[in-house]
């Protein structure tokens, strides 16, 4: 009986120390596990393409022109954790397509990358401001290549970009019915003097006639 105790405590040890290795051994894939929650969670949702106009970028300034030879829009804004930084998006008026921006602006130097996507660059724009609020630069390739001219002008707060109504304001007015003829009047006719033989006009009437 001794010796089976004696045997039970020896055991003992070998049983902690097995169970103490399956919990070490469990632990990091625990911690991997919350890990990759916790990453799951901090993690931005993804975004949706093709991308659409952002309301966050809504209230910002909006410029309106030509990027090459295409109409654009963009709404360009201050970035609330970076003083210099700005950021938003631009929108092409063919095809409807929005394209990221952000970057940064020194003075009247604006640099900024853009991304179709949100994750990849796709380009690059140096520009600047001139006095009036106007914005004129070039748009590159990420490696600098195909340089497009772009020229924006500032939209006034609720004013739309030119062509986006799509119908201009003479078409928008409502129909007239057509104007009527009007014939010229005509002056009142005189009865015909009636012709008598022999006759003639007395004290310019010509109605009363003197007989021969």
């Amino acid at each position: 009986m001794q010796k089976m105790r004696s045997k039970q405590r020896a055991s003992w040890p070998a049983m902690i120390a097995a169970a103490a290795l399956a919990v070490t051994m469990a632990l990091p894939a625990v911690t991997h596990a919350q890990s990759d929650a916790v990453k799951e969670l901090a993690a931005p949702p993804p975004i949706q393409l093709p991308l659409k106009p952002s309301p966050e970028f809504a209230k910002f300034p909006q410029y309106a022109g030509t990027l090459g030879k295409r109409q654009i829009v963009l709404r360009l804004g201050a970035k609330t954790d970076d003083p210099s930084g700005v950021h938003g998006e631009y929108q092409f008026a063919d095809s409807g397509e929005v394209i990221l921006i952000a970057g940064d602006r020194d003075g009247d130097t604006l640099e900024v990358e853009e991304s179709n996507d949100g994750t990849h660059i796709t380009g690059n724009w140096v520009g600047k401001f001139a006095a009036d609020g106007s914005l004129e630069g070039e748009r590159m390739n990420v490696d600098d290549s195909d340089p497009q001219a772009f020229s924006l002008r500032p939209l006034a707060a609720g004013q739309a970009a030119a062509g986006a109504a799509g119908k201009s304001a003479a078409t928008q007015l409502p129909p007239q019915a057509p104007a009527q003829a009007q014939k010229p009047a005509q002056p009142p006719q005189q009865p015909p003097a009636q012709a008598h033989k022999g006759g003639q006009p007395v004290n310019g009437v010509s109605n009363l006639t003197t007989g021969e």
